[in-house]
């Protein structure tokens, strides 16, 4: 595997413990960024003339290498507008399908439009709490994400591939910002119809960038009809009124985008499958040493098996010490929020550990 460590000079003093909060920039792509605003100081708008060249190979990137071929694949700057731009296209009689405690940008976001809202819990029987609410309350959307920014809870793949089966008509949308980067995955034989990803976080990408994947068809499927209709009898150029439009309106940054595209073949050459390996290894690990500690919540214990994100039992005292100790965390729920990225090793995990021993 790569050592992209040695691409980070921030872990050379600090022990990063927050990607999920914020990826890291590294030199390789400080370089691209540097010389892509070199470029544009140089040519100006001559910079920009191929630019929909460029962004057509960032479509590529990325439906590449999430597998997404057969579908639609559109640029945002980050899931929540993204998310948004669906909502505003879904017919209001909708009934949603939320996780209590989920990520604001979700839930907030459905919550203000109106839309009828149901709910599932998150504990150590998330899967069947889902399936129990889809039979209870016979919602038409299911909107949630993937991992639980807060404490690390992951939705069994398998079990989305399931609900999908015994419910066809039920439409699924998945937050994958706290996901996508961290496995190997395959969206075209995943149960979820449209995934949505902000790029700053696992995938290294910086901010301003992020994506929405649709399966085959789906993408002119939650399209308004009178947006289909006015696309259809439009006089304009088309790349302003095709469907695509709705969620690419106005110029998108080659500087973000182009970082996307940068960070995601860097993923690419280290390979998913020794990333997933690592980051695996360093979960597994962690949660044990936590869990010896008493210092995880019983949801997260009971679990089979969980990301590599964790929230530990402490307070504002607690992490002012480890911060002070350059351990960078944060203070999410009612815990301190660590997480665990390929570039973290064993030792950062025993500095943790050493240090709330001290503190604690």
């Amino acid at each position: 595997m790569k050592n992209l460590r040695k691409e980070l000079p921030l872990l050379s003093t600090t022990n990063y413990l927050n990607t999920a909060s914020s990826g890291l920039l590294y030199d390789s792509l400080l370089n691209f960024r540097q010389n892509h605003d070199q470029m544009f100081l140089n040519n100006g708008s001559i910079f920009r003339e191929n630019q929909q060249f460029f962004l057509n190979s960032v479509r590529k990137t990325v439906a590449e290498f999430f597998d997404n071929s057969k579908g639609d694949t559109a640029l945002t700057p980050n899931f929540s507008l993204g998310l948004n731009t669906i909502l505003n296209g879904l017919q209001k009689n909708e009934k949603i399908l939320l996780l209590n405690d989920d990520y604001p940008s979700i839930n907030f976001a459905v919550n203000n439009k109106g839309f009828e809202v149901c709910y599932a819990k998150i504990d150590d029987e998330l899967e069947h709490n889902i399936e129990k609410s889809i039979k209870k309350h016979k919602p038409t959307v299911f909107i949630f994400s993937l991992i639980q920014y807060i404490n690390g809870i992951t939705i069994d793949l398998d079990f989305l591939k399931e609900i999908k089966l015994k419910y066809p008509e039920l439409l699924i949308i998945a937050d994958a910002t706290q996901f996508c980067g961290t496995k190997i995955f395959n969206f075209s034989t995943s149960g979820i119809d449209i995934l949505g990803c902000s790029g700053y976080k696992w995938l290294l990408g910086g901010y301003g960038n992020g994506f929405i994947l649709f399966k085959e068809g789906l993408l002119k499927k939650i399209t308004p009809s009178h947006y289909v209709v006015a696309s259809q009898n439009s006089n304009y150029d088309k790349s302003y009124t095709n469907l695509m439009a709705r969620f690419e309106c106005g110029h998108l940054d080659t500087f973000n985008f182009g970082s996307l595209k940068h960070s995601l073949e860097i993923l690419s050459d280290i390979g998913l499958s020794n990333i997933e390996m690592k980051i695996n290894e360093l979960a597994s690990s962690a949660k044990n040493q936590l869990n010896e500690l008493n210092l995880l919540e019983e949801k997260v214990v009971k679990r089979k098996s969980h990301s590599s994100i964790f929230n530990i039992k402490g307070d504002s005292f607690l992490f002012e010490k480890l911060t002070k100790q350059n351990i960078i965390t944060s203070l999410r729920g009612s815990g301190i929020r660590i997480s665990l990225h390929f570039y973290n090793t064993k030792g950062d995990i025993e500095e943790l550990i050493h240090a709330l021993h001290r503190y604690r």
